[in-house]
C-alpha cells in the first residue's frame, strides 16, 4: 500500500548529524516551525539492495509550477493529496528533473566533495540559522511520540520525516510502499529567492511505473536507464499572441543518430489530455514543429508537457512556470 502518512514540512533548518557509512546511515537534519515544533528529517544515503549507492539528482536553479502549491514557510507539517495538480512530487509524472542526469554517490567518504553526505552539507549548511532559507521535505511521517524523545537530538516529543526519496517501482521486497504522486525530496528556498532541489532515487528502482499502483511496469529499465532519449521536448510557444484559442506549438528534435517513425507517438499536457504526433519520420537531428489544438492545454499559470512512445511509456517531459508563460510570442526554450 502506499505510504501512510504522505507530506511535505515546511521549517528552518537548525542542524545536522552525519551517521558515516556503515549499518544504515542517514544524513539526519533537525528542522523547526514557527511554532517551535521541532522535527528530524531522515535522508537516506545508502540502499539496504546492491547497488547500494543512491542516485541523486540536482536542481540548482529549480523551476516548477508546484512551487505556487507549496504551504507558507516555516508552517510545520502538511499532509497532501497523492494527486497531480498540487504540491505532491512525483518523479515521473510532474517531469522534476531529467533522469539522465541521475548519478550515484557514496554516503561518506573520507576528503572533501566526494560523496552524498557532502552534497547535502553544500546546501543544508547554508540553510542552517539563516532565518531567510525555507526548507521543505517531502515524505512520510512518523510520530509525534509523546513519551519518546527524538534518537537523534533528544527533542521531546520525537517527530519527524523519512521516505525522502523516489516511492515508486521498488523491488519485490519494497513493492508494498508503492505509489504515485507520492515521492519524497528536499526543497530550499534561498534568500536570493532561487529554489534548489535535491532528488533522490535506489538504483533498484524503475522509471516507467503503473499509473494507479506505481508498481514497476514488465518493461521498466531500472533508473537511470531511461537515459538517451531518443526524441526530446526542446521548446514550446504557451503564450501565442492573439486571442484565444492561441496557436501553441511545441517543438520536438530526434536527438537519436537513426530516424523516428512517430506513429503512435503523443504529447500530454498537465491533465493528461493527449494530442497525437504527426505521422512523420524525422530524419537524425531533424526538429518537429507540432501545432496544438483547442483540448491540448498549455497554461499560461505553469504547466508539464510529457512525450510517451506508441506503448505509453514516458520518453521525455518538461515544466514551466507562469513567469516564464508571461511574455506573450515568447518562445520557451528547455
Amino acid at each position: 500500500m502506499p505510504l501512510r502518512d504522505y507530506g511535505v514540512l515546511a521549517a528552518r533548518a537548525v542542524a545536522r548529524v552525519r551517521e558515516g557509512a556503515t549499518g544504515t546511515p542517514h544524513y539526519q537534519i533537525h528542522l523547526a516551525d514557527d511554532a517551535g515544533t521541532m522535527y528530524r528529517a531522515a535522508i537516506n544515503v545508502l540502499s539496504k539492495k546492491a547497488p547500494s549507492e543512491l542516485l541523486f539528482v540536482v536542481v540548482e536553479d529549480f523551476r516548477h509550477p508546484l512551487t505556487d502549491s507549496l504551504p507558507a514557510a516555516g508552517s510545520g507539517w502538511t499532509t497532501l493529496a497523492s494527486r497531480p495538480g498540487g504540491a505532491a512530487l512525483d518523479y515521473i509524472r510532474a517531469n522534476l528533473f531529467d533522469p539522465a542526469t541521475a548519478r550515484p554517490l557514496p554516503p561518506d567518504l573520507p576528503g572533501e566533495d566526494n560523496d552524498l553526505a557532502d552534497l547535502l552539507d553544500h546546501y543544508v549548511q547554508r540553510a542552517i540559522g539563516n532565518p531567510a532559507a525555507a526548507v521543505y521535505v517531502f515524505g512520510g511521517r512518523f510520530g509525534p511520540e509523546p513519551a519518546e524523545p527524538d534518537q537523534v537530538f533528544g527533542f521531546l516529543p520525537g517527530n519527524g520525516v523519512h521516505d525522502v526519496h523516489m516511492n515508486q517501482g521498488n523491488s519485490e521486497e519494497f513493492r508494498k510502499d508503492d505509489g504515485v504522486w507520492q515521492d519524497g525530496g528536499l526543497l530550499i528556498r534561498l534568500p536570493d529567492g532561487r529554489w534548489v532541489a535535491v532528488f533522490l532515487a535506489f538504483q533498484s528502482q524503475a522509471w516507467h511505473t503503473d499509473d494507479t499502483t506505481g508498481h514497476t511496469l514488465d518493461t521498466a529499465p531500472p533508473l537511470p536507464g531511461s537515459g538517451e532519449e531518443p526524441m526530446r521536448i526542446v521548446a514550446a510557444l504557451v503564450n501565442a499572441p492573439g486571442p484565444a484559442p492561441e496557436a501553441e506549438t511545441v517543438t520536438l528534435l530526434n536527438a537519436s543518430p537513426a530516424p523516428i517513425m512517430l506513429d503512435g507517438w503523443q504529447l500530454l499536457d498537465r491533465d493528461k489530455t493527449a494530442l497525437p504526433l504527426p505521422a512523420t519520420t524525422p530524419a537524425p537531428g531533424a526538429v518537429l514543429v507540432v501545432p496544438g489544438n483547442p483540448t491540448f492545454h498549455l497554461g499560461n499559470r505553469g504547466g508539464v508537457i510529457t512525450l510517451i512512445d506508441p506503448a505509453g511509456l514516458k520518453v521525455h517531459g518538461v515544466t514551466y512556470t507562469a513567469d516564464q508563460a508571461r511574455r506573450e510570442g515568447c518562445t520557451i526554450v528547455f
